[in-house]
């Protein structure tokens, strides 16, 4: 049952007994039971209003129940929803089209979720690796970071760095290295003539929006080409304007050979993910080698398309830089260094980082939610704000009052 001292009414303590009772315990959500959104506002089953600060995840980076989202939801459901890739649809060739225009890359493909489209540009690493670089057969490898995350399949948390990631799921599948985030020299060192691919996170989310230096993408990029070695970029969390740009990486000099996408690609509406990269690595596929049933269906294109429309006509990445600078000075100005270690992030995905005398980062989300501010932690002393991109400066200013009443006293 729920752990948090937050007034549940009878529907909503029946709720979660229904989640306790019948659904495996592999989150530990806070005790609020959600039942519609608008914007970068939610509330839960007893009408209480609460401020989206998480955006599942930066999957709603175009707010909840988008007019414009739900419009295309109504008018593809009504026409055909799925048809799988035995056949084409009139949808996944103009998405196509529009979202490597988005890219400025030549090819893409579709999947469902952020761990399939991993799992896809892994497979698609390989792939180039011995047909093109030559690397010997099942010799490949591919360096990945420390304090990763790139999904939950078994391939993927088998080059976790987190314990608990990787506890009673082995064997694990090999192929992978692990250096040093933000260490470019760590990977130089690690290449030899059997790497194939580097995999990285232009911001490592998972791990506490943890931002590398400047310039490290760029040298990264640099150091792969000199080396014949595709530069992965996992823009899953960080991209479609999340960071102040349409992808994070553009921060840098550097273009990745292959650029994984999900999350907010559905507006919030449907999954849909994708592996976007050149006609040298993405052309070598052939009818067979790759697959999925519900990858590139006609419902969840057209919602992707509608999704990135918004993303460009309502300027979020714009947006997103302007009011992630006002977050994080007004943090850095307000917060007590007693409290809290570092404001860190870009755009609008950002993290307090706490000093370890003050407790655990979950106390400071309950507190937050008892104020109707929905955050959450991602590590022991770390807490992550995201909020939908669509964020008013009113609902931001009122946020920012909230969090520095919270962290103004340490709570053990």
């Amino acid at each position: 049952m729920a752990d948090m001292n937050l007034p549940l009414s009878a529907l909503g303590k029946h709720h979660i007994a229904l989640n306790d009772d019948f659904g495996a315990h592999n989150y530990h959500p806070l005790p609020v039971v959600l039942a519609r959104g608008q914007a970068e506002w939610v509330w839960d089953v007893d009408g209480k209003r609460y401020l989206d600060m998480l955006s599942a995840y930066s999957a709603i980076n175009q707010g909840h129940v988008h007019p414009r989202m739900l419009e295309t939801l109504l008018e593809q459901s009504a026409r055909i929803t799925l048809t799988s890739r035995a056949f084409y649809n009139d949808q996944l060739g103009p998405w196509l089209k529009e979202l490597t225009d988005l890219c400025q890359m030549d090819r893409a493909l579709p999947m469902n979720s952020g761990a399939e489209a991993v799992e896809t540009a892994i497979k698609l690493a390989r792939k180039w690796g011995y047909l093109v670089k030559k690397v010997p057969h099942d010799q490949a490898e591919i360096i990945v970071c420390d304090a990763n995350f790139h999904g939950r399949t078994t391939m993927i948390v088998g080059f976790s760095s987190d314990s608990q990631y990787r506890a009673d799921f082995g064997p694990f599948t090999g192929g992978f290295k692990i250096v040093p985030y933000g260490d470019a020299d760590a990977l130089r060192s690690a290449i030899t003539p059997n790497t194939v691919g580097f995999l990285v996170e232009p911001i490592q989310g998972e791990a506490g929006v943890i931002v590398p230096p400047d310039g490290y993408l760029a040298e990264c990029d640099e150091i792969c080409k000199k080396n014949k070695v595709l530069f992965l970029v996992d823009e899953i969390q960080t991209g479609l304007c999340r960071t102040g740009k349409t992808f994070c990486f553009q921060y840098e000099n550097c273009k990745p050979e292959l650029l994984i996408l999900g999350k907010a690609l559905g507006g919030g509406f449907y999954p849909i993910s994708a592996v976007v990269g050149s006609d040298e690595v993405l052309g070598l596929l052939k009818p067979g080698d790759h697959g999925s049933t519900f990858g590139g269906n006609p419902l969840a294109c057209a919602l992707s398309r509608t999704a990135m429309r918004i993303l460009k006509d309502e300027n979020l990445a714009n947006r997103a830089f302007e009011l992630g600078e006002l977050f994080r000075s007004q943090l850095l100005l307000n917060l007590p260094k007693e409290v809290v270690k570092e404001v860190r992030g870009k755009g609008l995905l950002n993290a307090i980082e706490l000093q370890t005398s003050a407790g655990p980062a979950r106390n400071f989300s309950e507190q937050l939610a008892l104020r109707g501010l929905l955050a959450k932690e991602t590590r022991a002393t770390t807490i992550r704000f995201a909020p939908p991109l669509v964020i008013s400066r009113e609902s931001l200013s009122w946020a920012l009052q909230q969090i520095e009443e919270v962290f103004s006293v340490p709570r053990r």
